[in-house]
């Protein structure tokens, strides 16, 4: 599957130039404006996956930029990132279309979680169909196979998967991989769990077929054959 697509709207350089790097290195594809209407043009041309959106922003504000492009029937998901902290602040936003809220200065780590959650509630928009050779996971049915053998998935396990099939062949961090799948903070201490889960998957998609879909990058995560093992 393509890398996710996300246009990043902050005037402040530095802080954009970060969050550039950060989230391609995180797999996302990027493309930026600094100004509110350079946004708009991108925005309404499209597609997107996924806007972070400042609201202070010179030309064309954020909260504006929203309300038009919802106007104009654009529903890629908005992450608001800004430093107005308000609740009249978050309400206007989220009335005006915004699908989340971040207030500076933030967590990294939470601006990514919060882009996949953003990411995993339109991925029937997306493609529902994910495969790896003959492994398929199915998001809008939720339903995992293996050929014509059907594999019951605990919601934790179905969505580990998920994520490591929506990047074939690339190696997916233990960090990140907590980050997603887990609705809680972990430590690195307590990333044995992730451990644990990757087994899981690997009695149930690989051993049973004879298969090694799951591969170990050691010390630094995981991939997935995208010939499914």
């Amino acid at each position: 599957m393509p890398a996710a697509r996300v246009l990043l709207v902050e005037d402040e350089a530095v802080l954009a130039t970060a969050l550039t790097d950060g989230l391609k290195q995180d797999g996302f594809a990027v493309e930026t404006a600094a100004d509110g209407l350079a946004a708009l043009d991108l925005g309404m041309a499209g597609p997107f996956d996924v806007i972070v959106l400042d609201l202070m922003l010179p030309g064309l504000g954020g909260l504006d930029l929203c309300a038009r492009l919802r106007d104009a029937g654009v529903d890629t998901p908005v992450l608001v990132l800004t430093a107005r902290t308000t609740e009249r602040d978050q309400l206007s936003a989220l009335r005006l279309g915004a699908d989340d809220y971040l207030t500076k200065p933030f967590s990294y780590r939470i601006l990514v979680a919060r882009l996949h959650a953003l990411l995993r509630r339109t991925g029937v928009r997306r493609g529902t169909v994910l495969t790896a050779g003959d492994l398929t996971l199915d998001r809008a049915s939720r339903r995992c196979r293996r050929g014509e053998a059907d594999i019951d998935l605990t919601p934790r396990e179905f969505s580990l998967l998920e994520l490591l099939m929506s990047r074939p062949g690339q190696v997916v961090s233990k960090r990140h991989a907590l980050d997603e799948v887990w609705d809680f903070a972990l430590s690195d201490t307590e990333s044995n769990v992730l451990e644990v889960y990757i087994s899981y998957l690997r009695r149930k998609i690989d051993l049973p077929f004879g298969r090694t879909a799951i591969g170990t990058v050691r010390s630094v995560g995981y991939r997935l054959d995208p010939d499914g093992g």
